[in-house]
């Protein structure tokens, strides 16, 4: 039985904070890059290089991409044959926020009282955590700061298995029209199919995490990616709401088995800066 000590997972989560907050990744500044040159609007196009520009600047001055840090939220695949010691997990995952989000000069959003009160805790902290006990003794962390923008434009629909692939794909463009500028496109259009309610939801946010150039594996979920792009892109929303022909960089669907009576879909939107780093301890 191998051991990890919570302070090394600390560590790690706050260095993970600050890096995916000042560095976006090369598969979304490439996708950028190479639809700018189709953009047919002289705005759009302009937006787009804007954007560009500032992901460089983010890098070069190291300060956040967007201002809004987001809430942190954490991936953590945990080996079956690891044995965390030297305290609790879920205190060293926010003890690494609470570092990241001080030392990154990164904006605290949390508020406490979600309804009432909603006085912010100053430190980011509570992580939202998500954990699967998986093969092996390592740790795989992944820190995904999702803003507030585009999480307020997701949406849960309890379908049923009678709306079909037409009543899915029509959900999913209809709830990015409704959207329309509010997540700052272009966006990227994560997916959940399946499980129930809430592991929808979940399934919706870890296909973010894929690479924007990684198709489905599956030939049939690829093909309703590649269509559902489509329809998204024939919107006309544009880059930042201004108009245009790309307000989605990539739909990316994950889907698993559901109750007989049931056809859970989740829509999780992230905005072009999608932020996540990984590390595996």
């Amino acid at each position: 039985m191998r051991e990890l000590e919570t302070q090394i997972i600390s560590r790690e989560v706050a260095r993970l904070s600050i890096e995916a907050n000042y560095y976006l990744a090369d598969d979304v500044k490439n996708r950028i890059t190479q639809l700018k040159e189709r953009e047919e609007s002289p705005t759009a196009e302009k937006t787009l290089a804007v954007l560009l520009k500032n992901y460089e600047a983010a890098a070069e001055q190291k300060m956040p991409i967007c201002q809004d840090t987001g809430v942190a939220v954490i991936f953590a695949d945990i080996g079956q044959d690891l044995h965390i010691v030297g305290g609790d997990f879920t205190e060293a995952v926010n003890e690494g926020v609470r570092r990241g989000y001080k030392e990154g000069y990164l904006r605290k959003s949390m508020v406490d009282d979600p309804v009432i009160d909603r006085k912010n805790t100053g430190d980011n902290t509570p992580a939202v955590i998500h954990t699967r006990i998986v093969p092996g003794d390592k740790l795989h962390l992944t820190v995904v700061p999702k803003g507030g923008g585009a999480e307020n434009m997701s949406e849960v629909r309890m379908m049923k298995s009678a709306d079909g692939i037409e009543g899915v794909m029509d959900f999913v463009t209809e709830r990015v029209e409704r959207s329309g500028g509010n997540p700052c496109p272009p966006v990227i259009v994560g997916v959940g199919i399946g499980g129930d309610f809430e592991q929808s939801a979940v399934l919706a946010k870890r296909s973010l995490l894929r690479p924007l150039d990684q198709v489905h594996p599956g030939q049939k979920w690829a093909r309703v990616e590649e269509e559902l792009l489509e329809r998204i892109n024939n919107l006309g929303i544009g880059p930042q709401g201004f108009g245009g022909r790309i307000t989605a960089l990539a739909v990316k669907i994950e889907t698993m088995a559901c109750h007989i009576a049931s056809m859970p879909v989740a829509v999780n939107i992230q905005c072009h800066a999608s932020r996540h780093k990984s590390a595996s301890l």
